[in-house]
């Protein structure tokens, strides 16, 4: 299994858009079934049902790079991905700017095949985390320089990887397990944090957890309560007309690390509303992407 891995993992290295398998043979969580992902590629690149979850890996040019890396989750309310609007988009302004970036495509809770859809997305985002820091030199990587970034329900599960990384939710899988799933920085967009009333995405929530979780499950979810010391430096953005999503979602996040010491930075933006993405043409809204590049410039002097 694991040769069979580095071949495959051997060849994409030194490409453009190639694509992954998280796990070579047998999904852990998930169930033989006769599902198959569907996807549309009208106005976004919309995929449901993953069975297979995936990296797809963008490199910039060696000389460009930066050694950082960041893992994106799309959103769509844990129904979804708006796998090129909040992924590969992204994934190529991020090469721009010389970082590696890696689109994951996350299995959702709604799939048939999945046993615990609860933990399914969080168990690939650990895994994604941990094969790329396994494999940072073949990608040109610093191993302490890889964060993960979400936006909307892909906001809360890269929130969640960074409030709960160490959950222990499987056995050991293979060499790549004894990673650390720690991401190094975080970045949220119009994130998704709470479970809780009056602020959570009830799309979101009754997908990830069911129709009438109960109290410890919601609290276990609300990320901001699950905010401590060793939580990762973060970044977020947000608008203040966001319907969908409140921004009270991110406040909650931002309060909750200023409470623990934890380095952060948060900017509200008074009107872009939700799902903007990189906000292409939409005036001052566009500029999030110059204070997240500053951001991560200035990375080294927060932790």
């Amino acid at each position: 299994m694991y040769v069979f891995c580095s071949l495959v993992l051997s060849k994409v290295s030194f490409g453009q858009d190639n694509t992954i398998l998280l796990w070579q043979n047998k999904v852990p969580n998930q169930n033989q079934s006769q599902e198959v992902e569907s996807q549309n590629k009208d106005d976004i690149f919309w995929i449901e049902n993953v069975q297979n979850p995936t990296l797809e890996v963008f490199l910039p040019a060696k000389r460009n790079s930066t050694g950082k890396a960041i893992i994106i989750c799309p959103g769509g309310g844990y129904q979804g991905l708006a796998y090129d609007w909040e992924g590969t988009d992204v994934a190529k302004w991020l090469n721009s700017k010389g970082v590696a970036a890696f689109v994951l495509k996350y299995r959702l809770p709604g799939s048939k095949s999945i046993i615990n859809k609860s933990i399914a997305p969080l168990q690939d985002a650990q895994r994604a985390l941990r094969l790329v820091r396994y494999h940072s030199d073949k990608w040109n990587i610093k191993k302490n320089q890889i964060g993960i970034m979400g936006f909307s329900a892909g906001g809360h599960l890269a929130a969640t990887l960074a409030t709960r990384f160490n959950a222990n939710l499987s056995s050991k899988y293979d060499e790549i397990d004894d990673e650390s799933a720690r991401p190094d920085f975080t970045i949220l967009i119009y994130p998704v944090i709470t479970m809780n009333v009056p602020y959570t995405h009830e799309g979101s929530k009754r997908n990830l957890l069911g129709e009438n979780p109960d109290n410890q499950l919601v609290a276990l979810f609300s990320n901001e309560l699950q905010v401590t010391e060793n939580t990762p430096p973060t970044f977020l953005i947000h608008t203040s007309d966001d319907e969908a999503v409140p921004v009270e979602n991110s406040i909650l996040f931002y309060k909750s690390l200023r409470e623990h010491k934890v380095p952060s930075e948060m900017h509200i933006f008074p009107k872009g509303g939700h799902g903007f993405g990189l906000a292409l043409g939409q005036g001052y809204l566009q500029t999030w992407t110059e204070r997240l590049s500053d951001w991560m410039d200035n990375l080294d002097n927060q932790n």
